[in-house]
């Protein structure tokens, strides 16, 4: 059985490329269903939003440090793509103005800062600043692990759309979403209940399941509902299941 929900990039097609880096964003938007592309943002030692996962640039990088010891030039200076393969060998850490300029009327971003307890000050004001700049308030949401952060979202501008990022399904979750003021809600794929499914529903919240690379688990998110999104790094994976679905529906 194919499926028919929205689908996001997890990092980019970061299973297909270097996560959050260009060639992620560039191979994610290769598939014409890719509605949705997620990553990730941290703050520059000059106080740039740039585009990595970790707070270190270890694990993806040349280098070695913390990501807010190093000014966005010397990050986009480094080597990220070389540790996923020589082909990408020079592929440098993105800025998310650079994602923004390249996705611009392509597609849907969930940007994920990377914050806890205040670990970059002013980075909710820098992002929305940004968005705002190039006109991408309307077609992005915010999301974090951290609720503080997504009230300072709100804060600097409260018709940004936020989204909790929680591997847990606890109860009240919606009612905890509506204190904060966030409207989406981004959720480890197993934590996902056809029962709370009708729950989020019924409080409005969009949905996005995480991160889900497998086929089986594409099937099974995509059995309690066609409206959540589905977050991967393989979307050629969830392609594959696309066209089952046309072939089912019209042949070949």
């Amino acid at each position: 059985m194919g499926i028919a929900n929205p689908c996001c990039a997890h990092r980019g097609a970061s299973g297909l490329a270097p996560e959050n880096t260009m060639a992620a964003m560039k191979k994610a938007l290769s598939f014409p269903f890719v509605e949705w592309i997620e990553l990730d943002v941290q703050l520059s030692k000059d106080g740039v939003p740039v585009v990595i996962h970790d707070d270190t640039v270890d694990r993806t990088t040349d280098r070695k440090g913390r990501v807010a010891d190093f000014t966005a030039a010397e990050l986009q200076a480094m080597d990220a793509g070389s540790r996923f393969s020589p082909a990408f060998r020079g592929e440098p850490v993105p800025t998310l103005e650079q994602v923004l300029e390249f996705t611009a009327g392509k597609c849907r971003l969930n940007i994920e800062l990377k914050t806890y307890g205040g670990r970059y000050p002013g980075i909710e004001a820098a992002v929305v600043g940004m968005l705002r700049r190039h006109g991408r308030t309307l077609d992005t949401v915010i999301t974090s692990f951290d609720p503080l952060a997504l009230r300072r979202v709100k804060e600097a501008d409260g018709a940004i759309r936020t989204g909790l990022i929680i591997d847990a399904a606890p109860p009240g979750l919606e009612q905890a979403l509506a204190r904060i003021g966030a409207t989406f809600l981004s959720i480890g794929w197993n934590r996902l209940k056809e029962d709370r499914m009708e729950s989020f529903c019924r409080a409005g919240l969009t949905v996005m399941a995480w991160t889900v690379d497998r086929k089986y688990a594409m099937r099974k998110i995509a059995a309690m509902g066609e409206d959540i999104i589905i977050c991967t790094n393989y979307p050629d994976r969830f392609g594959e299941l696309r066209e089952e679905r046309r072939r089912r529906w019209f042949g070949n």
